[in-house]
């Protein structure tokens, strides 16, 4: 299994960082001086993504197995922040391996990324469908198309766009295979019958305004998993970490105590 990056700091309990789609752990960069004064915070490039390579086969559980890996060196039971695709794994990881995980915080995330009719919280299938095709024609265009969609209609969606446009390529650029594979996760993956079995404590956070992963999918989730806390960070799109710092870092400080 390929060694992936994990970029580690701090002291205190672990906290795991996983990120979304087509980005790297680099894009929690504004946060993680601040949430490394409590913790030693261990921020992972997914496989294909950043610095980490990518792996074969590339499935949600295979996804797991390498972060989990990745992070033998750390004994202590890990709480997650998963965000988008990085909830995916989150959410899966603590089903798999409930001794290993003992908390969850999932931002912009859903069990479920594709919509249908049992299932309205998501983006259209045609919409992800088409992301597929244009990332064999043009892959950067289709990569930065999706960044604009992830800020649409927050508040600070300039400066939050910039963010993340400044780290997009800062650790090279990702395999087409590879952002190919990881979208095939998302649109392959449906945990809604995994997560009411989630047991871990569990904060879930969502954007007011994303489109990507819609609140209600968020109320969805604090719903399911038994005991789960719910906040709504409204003005925020689908980055809240990013536009909304002081609201983000103050609903996570207090829930990881």
């Amino acid at each position: 299994m390929s060694k992936l990056s994990v970029e580690s700091l701090g002291h205190g309990p672990p906290l795991v960082l996983l990120h979304g789609w087509a980005m790297h752990s680099g894009v929690w960069g504004p946060i993680v001086a601040q949430l490394a004064r409590n913790h030693r915070v261990h921020a992972v490039d997914l496989p294909g993504h950043g610095q980490s390579a990518p792996i074969a086969p590339c499935t949600l559980d295979s996804i797991v197995a390498a972060v989990d890996t990745a992070l033998d060196a750390e004994p202590r039971p890990l709480a997650l922040l998963g965000w988008s695709l990085g909830g995916l794994v989150a959410m899966r990881w603590a089903k798999l391996r409930p001794a290993r995980v003992h908390r969850l915080t999932l931002v912009c995330t859903t069990p479920k990324f594709v919509a249908g009719e049992d299932w309205p919280h998501a983006m259209p299938a045609e919409a992800i469908a088409r992301f597929g095709d244009e990332l064999h024609v043009a892959w950067k265009l289709t990569v930065q198309r999706f960044l604009a969609l992830q800020v649409h209609n927050s508040e600070h969606g300039r400066a939050t766009l910039a963010a993340m446009r400044e780290q997009l390529w800062a650790r090279g650029e990702p395999r087409r295979s590879a952002l190919a594979a990881a979208l095939d996760v998302l649109v392959a993956t449906d945990l809604r019958a995994d997560v009411p079995r989630i047991t871990q404590p569990t904060l879930v956070i969502a954007g007011g305004r994303d489109t990507l992963t819609p609140p209600h999918a968020g109320r969805w989730l604090a719903a399911a998993i038994a005991g789960a806390q719910f906040e709504e960070i409204a003005g925020s799109a689908h980055a809240p970490f990013l536009s909304h710092r002081d609201e983000f870092l103050t609903a996570l400080e207090v829930f990881l105590g």
